[in-house]
């Protein structure tokens, strides 16, 4: 018998590359959507780039911020991707309350997954809640690591993943869960898109191609591919069980390196680039009055030594994409 996945928030920009993954390694998904008037888009979006076995996909309306539905998409599922956030980062600025509900969320999903006997949740959490504590330039920062939760400049996206991943560790061990939780920790993810959703990362590039003037941050990325790759193994790897994994891709990219980039291998688009870069010291005197500000000033601060290397061990993974691909893929979708 085919085993059914339930993947929450089907039409997300990860979400979306999961499917197509776990269709093509012959299990069936069920994907929720918030309203059952998108499952069209999504069939359509994965049906562009062939992806196989379409029949085995099916739909359920179910919001993380609802108990409703969730009951009935459990049902009959042997492992969850936990990919969506009720946090829309693309639609507008992110509250605190908004922020916090991320939790509610996920232990909604743990609790649901808990009583309809689910094997294995992987968990999407986010590289802010691993290294964005560290200023050691000789750390290299890894799965034991923890981001402060009242660390200064931290934004509230940032805060509601970590607090929501926290939270999901300490019900699983409380509650004495039969669930395997796993959580990918995912850094600022780039790549190409499937449909129209997009993350919060693109925003960086954005911002390059519209000729904003930014400072010059520095970024681990992850090419969506990848990720989606390390999801899937995370689900299917027995020795991933309660464990933590980074997925970034090798070494860091900033964003003159990414400008380069550009002016390099798309320079039809050079012309739209800023022209200079925001100075460091402006961005350190500026941050105490500007919460935007703190939140650049403390990727400024951060080191990005980052390991990859138990993905590598424990998964079998082997990065498909490095940054350059990553945030070319990006520009590319952003283009279209």
């Amino acid at each position: 018998m085919t085993e059914q996945i339930l993947v929450t928030g089907g039409d997300g920009f990860l979400a979306l590359h999961i499917i197509r993954k776990l269709l093509q390694q012959n299990f069936a998904v069920r994907a929720t959507l918030r309203s059952l008037t998108k499952a069209d888009r999504v069939r359509a979006a994965l049906a562009a780039v062939h992806t196989p076995h379409l029949d085995r996909l099916t739909f359920v309306a179910a919001d993380l911020t609802q108990d409703a539905g969730w009951t009935a998409a459990m049902r009959g599922i042997t492992g969850v991707m936990s990919v969506a956030a009720p946090v829309f980062v693309n639609e507008g600025p992110v509250s605190t309350t908004v922020a916090n509900s991320a939790e509610l969320g996920t232990l909604r999903i743990l609790k649901a997954a808990g009583t309809a006997g689910v094997h294995r949740v992987v968990m999407t959490a986010n590289l802010g809640a691993v290294g964005f504590s560290n200023f050691d330039p000789q750390h290299v920062i890894t799965e034991a690591d923890w981001t402060a939760v009242q660390q200064p400049g931290l934004s509230a996206y940032e805060r509601s993943k970590l607090l929501a991943e926290k939270h999901a560790w300490q019900y699983v061990a409380t509650m004495n869960s039969a669930v395997e939780l796993v959580t990918v920790n995912v850094g600022a993810m780039l790549g190409p898109a499937l449909g129209q959703h997009v993350t919060n990362s693109f925003g960086i590039v954005q911002r390059l191609l519209a000729g904003k003037a930014s400072p010059n941050l520095t970024f681990n990325v992850a090419d969506v591919r990848d990720a989606a790759d390390i999801h899937v193994r995370a689900l299917t790897t027995p020795a991933a069980r309660h464990q933590r994994f980074l997925a970034v891709e090798d070494g860091a990219i900033s964003m003159r390196e990414m400008m380069s980039l550009i002016q390099t291998q798309r320079p039809e688009l050079a012309a739209d680039l800023p022209k200079h870069l925001l100075p460091k010291q402006l961005i350190h005197l500026l941050a105490p009055f500007n919460q935007t500000i703190k939140e650049a000033d403390l990727m400024l601060r951060l080191t990005h030594r980052v390991s990859n290397q138990r993905a590598r061990t424990v998964l079998g993974w082997q990065p498909i994409s490095d940054n350059a691909t990553a945030v070319l893929a990006a520009v590319d979708s952003l283009q279209r």
